[in-house]
């Protein structure tokens, strides 16, 4: 199931600036403008969902370890943006559902991903930030030194010189701003050829790539906009194709196709995304060349879900389960649905079959488990909940929600100190730092002094603002 998420909390400018495949339109110097605005609101709307999480983590994965970063712990992160685009930070690699809506073919977004390992891989995220720190100075100086010789032509009397300091300080800003554009240029060609070889040694195609970078440079001509190419921070999308496709075409893999297997996850993902983000109707138009695809059966189903038909859902659910009995994911939608419909003791054992047969063992599948046992009220049940809510959070200890739901299963209980302590997590992860320590310090006076759950109260208490712990 599709969750939308509080947003991940981010600190530099150049973390944004790594966006590596945003369409070029009108705006296209807004790349800039939108890592400001990112870095002025510090987040990123996230979404997560156990089976979108686990495919594109598969897609990642062999080009993460050819790249030499497969002991990096390398994350990928959903982000809830129609547009296609994605983006690096830290170890972290983001992808707008977006994309993954619009890609028709897993190939497109493995090519995405192996330019943004290469971003990860060239470090270009730090060498940005010496760029940013450059351009800084350079424009501040040569600032002051047109500064400099406008007042020096001033004293002297000479017009022409106290112009010619003036026109210098006035073109600093823009001449820096060209030169971390060009820089900027550079390193995205270079993602795009470490991209070319990453696919090339894992046995991939390249065609993914092309068809991506078409995308875009039809999505320009449409708009009928004509872009200055230097003043944009990628290179345009007839020049990637043309600097690309003779080694992607001379690989002899280019015309090698994903497995049925692969493509039909791919589809349900998409199925879903459609369904989640904009309804039935897009649904359809998603699949319409293919309307019997089992992707479209699935984003019909849980299209049908939320729309609050929930029979018709279920039956609809119920039919893809019959098709594929072994498939962790459609026992989550059924469960969501039987939860909807208050039947609290189906659902919780839908869930656990979803939790049985996740290879993954994904923690939001055990959380949900978790939370509509705890839902039940029952005692025995209870128990279970906080055993499967805090085996949830052991795999995801930054997850503000598996800690309300563990909250809220203690109290239950009657354990108000490991309430407080849970809530005071919730809190904490969810960026409430002052709220967090109220629940901490609450917590902390009826638990024992030097035991585990006392110490991770201290660590809330003395937290500072705007750190992590």
């Amino acid at each position: 199931m599709i969750v939308l998420q509080k947003t991940v909390l981010f600190g530099s400018i150049a973390s944004f600036m790594r966006g590596a495949v945003a369409v070029v339109t009108a705006s296209v110097v807004g790349i800039i403008q939108t890592g400001n605005a990112f870095a002025q609101s510090s987040s990123v709307p996230i979404v997560r969902d156990a089976e979108i999480e686990a495919l594109v983590t598969d897609y990642a994965a062999p080009i993460i370890k050819t790249a030499g970063l497969g002991k990096q712990s390398i994350k990928i992160v959903l982000v809830n943006s129609p547009s296609f685009n994605a983006f690096v930070d830290g170890r972290r690699i983001f992808i707008n559902t977006g994309a993954l809506l619009e890609a028709e073919t897993p190939n497109e977004i493995i090519g995405v991903l192996a330019h943004e390992t290469g971003h990860l891989a060239g470090g270009h995220q730090f060498k940005l930030r010496e760029q940013l720190a450059a351009a800084k100075t350079m424009a501040v100086v040569a600032g002051l030194l047109g500064i400099g010789a406008a007042i020096a032509g001033a004293a002297s009397k000479q017009s022409g010189l106290a112009q010619a300091g003036g026109g210098i300080a006035m073109g600093a800003p823009e001449a820096a701003m060209r030169n971390l554009l060009n820089y900027q240029r550079t390193e995205e060609m270079a993602a795009d050829r470490s991209a070319i070889t990453y696919l090339a040694n894992t046995g991939q195609s390249a065609k993914g790539m092309l068809t991506t970078f078409e995308r875009f440079s039809n999505a320009l001509s449409l708009t009928g906009t004509r872009v200055d190419p230097y003043r944009i921070s990628h290179p345009m999308p007839r020049e990637r194709i043309a600097n690309l496709e003779t080694l992607a075409r001379g690989s002899p893999n280019f015309d090698k196709k994903d497995s049925p297997a692969l493509q039909q996850r791919h589809d349900l993902m998409r199925g879903k995304i459609a369904a989640y983000t904009a309804g039935g109707a897009r649904v359809l138009q998603t699949f319409r060349k293919d309307p019997t695809n089992i992707g479209a059966r699935y984003g019909d189903a849980i299209a049908t879900f939320l729309n609050g038909s929930t029979e018709s859902a279920l039956s609809k659910i119920n039919a893809l389960i019959k098709q594929q009995p072994k498939n962790p994911y459609f026992e989550e939608i059924r469960g969501e649905i039987l939860l909807k419909q208050s039947k609290l003791d189906q659902a919780a054992k839908a869930f656990q079959r979803a939790s049985d047969l996740d290879p993954r063992k994904s923690s939001l599948i055990r959380m949900n488990y978790g939370r509509t046992l705890m839902l039940t009220g029952k005692p025995d049940n209870l128990k279970i909940a906080v055993s499967e809510l805090k085996a949830s959070i052991g795999r995801d200890r930054e997850s503000p929600t598996g800690y309300a739901y563990l909250a809220q299963a203690y109290g239950q209980l009657g354990d108000a100190a490991r309430s407080d302590l849970a809530s005071a997590e919730e809190k904490y992860y969810s960026g409430k730092i002052q709220d967090a320590q109220i629940f901490a310090i609450r917590a902390q006076r009826a638990l024992q002094k030097g035991s585990p759950e006392w110490i991770q109260a201290q660590d809330i208490i003395n937290a500072k603002r705007g750190k992590s712990k």
